[in-house]
């Protein structure tokens, strides 16, 4: 491992593995920092698929993120969640060492670090699990066809170049699933045609699309009892270079999958520097690939409930009103304890809706 590596990791992990310093650093203090030589995500770029399923190392970050609502034969619900992230620990620019030789792609040295989070919840548990590696062929990263995104014996493997149909195989030390993933609806374009703004000045944004609409088969295991399961996923996939302005705390995410087959992607951002000033970026979506985008202030949500857990204080109940679309829902968590105790803590579990609409969705809750 480089010096660069062993430096950037170091100074990772001081910011971001540290539970005790997260409420006061905030998630834009993890998610900014300086992007000089990274590529810049810019407005009217195509997103092009099966080629932006992959990896994009000359970005700073990105992620590969499954929830999934899930029933066992018994009726019993599980949550089930699955990220693996990539971050750079320089720009593409940088050499691998003093004679200024580039980094050869088959070597052990690399500027990309992994990290995978994974959980499973019942209404009596939630286990969570994390991996870390460098980024190497043989380890962690992506591969095009057929389509892999792995990090050791956490995988996914598509059948083809495509994201669907796919296996998706964990092995942790508390839990282990193997599911099937397929999907036939187009991907969901997030905010401008996947040109997602992060902050109202428009000087933060990714690249963001989704599948709400994922049929899921498989088994679970838990305390090494297995447990067949079906149900319904979501995945979500984001690349930039600065997610966040260093004075936003963190977001309150929600994926929902309303009673008529509508799926509803929300999310706030909040700034540490004004508790009242929030950033909102929500869209309707339907299984034909039909969506539209809604205006921050058709949005209101409101924390009606918080819980205490062993990383913070969450907001685990929340009212959502939408009028312009009919829509006045209250969420309810599976497991009110569903932190996630890992190097960067956050909540994270299935909620059930009731009002306007049922259903089922997943929410995630950063920098409390």
């Amino acid at each position: 491992m480089n010096k660069v590596i062993v430096f950037s990791l170091l100074a990772l992990c001081i910011t971001a593995c540290s539970p005790a310093q997260q409420p006061t650093s905030g998630m834009g203090q993890l998610l900014d920092g300086k992007t000089q030589g990274y590529s810049p995500v810019e407005p009217n770029v195509i997103l092009r698929f099966p080629d932006d399923h992959m990896a994009h190392d000359d970005f700073r970050q990105e992620w590969w993120y499954l929830t999934a609502n899930l029933e066992t034969e018994s009726k019993q619900r599980i949550g089930l969640q699955w990220t693996q992230f990539r971050i750079a620990l320089a720009p593409p620019s940088a050499m691998s060492n003093e004679q200024d030789a580039p980094i050869n792609s088959a070597s052990w040295q690399t500027q990309q670090l992994y990290m995978s989070h994974t959980a499973v919840t019942s209404t009596s548990n939630h286990l969570a699990e994390e991996k870390w590696s460098r980024g190497h062929q043989s380890i962690a990263g992506t591969q095009a066809e057929p389509l892999s995104i792995r990090q050791d014996d956490w995988q996914w493997l598509s059948q083809s170049k495509h994201l669907f149909p796919a296996t998706l195989s964990v092995n942790g030390q508390y839990f282990s699933y193997q599911l099937q993933l397929d999907s036939t609806a187009p991907f969901q374009l997030q905010g401008d045609n996947g040109y997602s703004e992060k902050n109202a000045a428009g000087s933060v944004a990714s690249y963001y699309y989704s599948q709400p609409f994922i049929n899921v088969s498989g088994s679970v295991v838990i305390d090494g009892k297995p447990q067949k399961v079906n149900g319904q996923a979501w995945l979500d996939r984001e690349w930039s270079s600065q997610f966040l302005s260093k004075t936003q705390q963190g977001w309150d995410w929600f994926a929902i999958r309303l009673d008529n087959d509508t799926a509803l992607m929300l999310f706030q951002l909040r700034d540490d520097s004004n508790t009242q000033s929030r950033f909102y970026s929500a869209r309707v979506m339907y299984r034909d690939g039909r969506g539209r985008n809604l205006a921050s202030e058709q949005i209101s949500m409101t924390a009606t409930a918080w819980q205490q857990t062993q990383s913070g204080r969450y907001p685990i109940k929340w009212r959502i009103q939408i009028p312009s679309e009919n829509i006045d829902i209250n969420t309810t968590p599976l497991n009110n304890d569903s932190s996630m105790p890992l190097s960067i803590p956050y909540w994270e579990g299935p909620i059930s809706i009731e009002g306007s609409h049922n259903g089922k969705g997943y929410m995630e809750l950063t920098g409390y």
